[in-house]
């Protein structure tokens, strides 16, 4: 249902290429044109990457004007994020890595002039129960609770304002100086000279 019908996935390596399509660089520059893209979609990378800070400038670089960008992350508030703290979880997937708040990402990406249309929240559990307990799942996502396991950031390039500046038109002089006074006519050429050592 998706009305984007050319779609590119990105892996570091071909051994993790998930088919021969699969576009093959480095996550912070990607062999694609500025601006080139309808949807950038980030799944759970930047809570593993080294340097998430230039993997978020290459995909908004990516993002065309009307294009948005989707962040998918895990959220440090829910009841996994309390488990992390645990012995020997932080070693292992999913707990791995950084997990930032959708408040952090949005300072992140102000600073690439993306602002946050909508986060979502989803993965809710009770704590030390399964996921996907769909009587929770569905009153946590009606009310949109921050208390899901994932949450889902819909960004877009922020509105740059143009600054119409008015040239200022100069009104001429005529027959006025600059002081408002009539323009003086010397009466004789004695008073003609006399003006023009003055001047």
């Amino acid at each position: 249902m998706c009305p984007i019908r050319h779609s590119l996935t990105w892996s570091p390596t071909r051994e993790l290429a998930s088919d021969a399509a699969t576009v093959i660089s480095a996550p912070d520059s990607l062999p694609l044109d500025d601006e080139s893209m309808t949807l950038v979609v980030i799944h759970h990378l930047l809570e593993v990457i080294p340097e998430p800070h230039r993997l978020l400038q290459e995909a908004t670089r990516l993002v065309a004007d009307d294009g948005r960008l989707v962040l998918f992350g895990w959220s440090p508030w829910s009841f996994e994020g309390c488990r992390r703290p645990w012995a020997g979880h932080r070693k292992v997937l999913p707990w791995r890595g950084q997990w930032r708040t959708p408040g952090r990402l949005k300072d992140w990406l102000t600073f690439v002039d993306f602002e946050i249309e909508r986060v979502d929240y989803c993965g809710f559990r009770l704590p030390g129960g399964y996921p996907r307990n769909a009587g929770l799942e569905t009153f946590g996502r009606r009310h949109n609770l921050p208390l899901g396991d994932t949450y889902m950031i819909r960004a877009r390039r922020r509105s740059q304002w143009a600054q119409v500046v008015r040239p200022r038109l100069r009104t001429p002089v005529v027959g006025r100086s600059l002081l408002g006074h009539a323009p003086r006519v010397a009466s004789n050429d004695h008073e003609r000279e006399r003006m023009t050592e003055v001047d």
